[in-house]
């Protein structure tokens, strides 16, 4: 019995199962945050784009020439 119990004591596997899961976690993590944040910025470029195809004008600094004709 006091060997089952020293053999127990000594055994790591499972301190590093949990090392594993822990760094799976992180990895995880940082990939959620990484993909929110690109996300967000690929959403502000798609709506800016879709401003400039609703009125060609914005964002210039100047105004397009007048119409002469007009």
């Amino acid at each position: 019995m006091t060997k089952l119990i020293a053999r127990f004591y000594k055994d790591e596997s499972g301190a590093t199962a949990i090392e594993y899961g822990l760094i799976a976690a992180l990895i995880a993590v940082a990939i959620m945050v990484g993909a929110g944040a690109l996300g967000t910025n690929i959403n502000d470029k798609f709506n800016e784009i879709a401003d400039k195809i609703k009125d060609p004008t914005a964002g210039t600094a100047t105004p397009p020439p007048a119409d002469p004709a007009g």
